[in-house]
């Protein structure tokens, strides 16, 4: 199993904007966001399989707490409450399933995976794909 812990500066980021028309958000909404999000801020502390992971924007600041194979609240990027279920994919790669408490929406989901000093984010909305490379401070 891989060590994540650490913060965590933004090095590049795909389909953003892509990802939020996909989860229905509107344009001005839309805009706000991905400036807030150009910059975010992560730190991540892992105690075995249990994960601290908080992202800090300019605009809002996001926690989760959850252990490897045990269901946890989390909202995902556009706000929506989920049931979550983080479970390995590999030794260096978590798959986070999110199905919506209330209402119908995309199928969406995350992943982390670990490659040395650099941290690969996606966030998935049915088929619509945002990919984050962050770096180790």
């Amino acid at each position: 199993m891989s060590n994540f812990a650490g913060t965590w500066k933004m090095k590049s980021s795909q389909n953003f904007d892509e990802l939020l028309k996909a989860l229905g958000v509107n344009t001005m909404l839309r805009k706000v966001a991905v400036a807030a999000a150009s910059n975010p801020h992560v730190e991540i502390r892992q105690d075995g399989e249990r994960f601290y992971i908080k992202t800090s924007t300019t605009v809002r600041t996001t926690e989760i707490n959850f252990q490897i194979g045990e269901e946890f609240a989390e909202e995902t990027v556009d706000g929506r409450k989920v049931k979550s279920l983080a479970t390995w994919e590999s030794e260096n790669k978590i798959y986070c399933q999110q199905t919506l408490v209330v209402g119908d929406g995309p199928k969406t989901f995350w992943t982390r995976e670990l490659n040395g000093d650099e941290l690969t984010l996606i966030f998935g909305a049915d088929d619509v794909v945002c990919t984050r490379l962050y770096i180790r401070e």
